[in-house]
């Protein structure tokens, strides 16, 4: 049981065939991937989509060498950004430390392109969508 409000000390309790159990209170829960906290905050939710999405990112870049910009993108839709997105309509990151954190995510991303991990940001990007719509979600 999750308490979300003012009144943290009310206790809940079940009854069944003549037995009381208290019902335990917890802060947050897991439901459907989605973590709910009794905040309702989603800096947990964002933590833990970017921890896998850095752990993708990790993999890519040790199996996969020197990608081109079409294998880049091939594996950021496949297996990046279903993290990034999903249950995003439950979870929208509204603090701003929450969108860095994710957008640092995806700044790492675009460094798996052949030759661009020393260029700025910016600069990556404009390659990265350049003669290309293939980065589009709409896909």
């Amino acid at each position: 049981m999750m308490h979300v409000g003012h009144d943290e000390n009310t206790r809940y309790y079940l009854e069944q065939d003549g037995k009381k159990w208290e019902l335990h209170t917890t802060n947050e829960d897991k439901d459907l991937g989605v973590i709910v906290s009794s905040n309702l905050k989603v800096s947990r939710q964002c933590m833990t989509a970017a921890n896998k999405v850095n752990r993708v990112l990790g993999m890519v870049n040790r199996q996969f060498r020197d990608l081109q910009k079409a294998s880049v993108i091939i594996l950021y839709k496949g297996f990046i950004r279903l993290h990034l997105e999903y249950a995003i309509q439950a979870w929208p990151p509204y603090l701003k430390k929450d969108i860095e954190y994710l957008e640092k995510v995806q700044r790492r991303a675009t460094k798996l392109v052949k030759g661009t991990g020393s260029m700025p940001h910016d600069k990556r990007l404009h390659i990265a969508y350049s003669n290309s719509q293939l980065w589009r979600s709409e896909d």
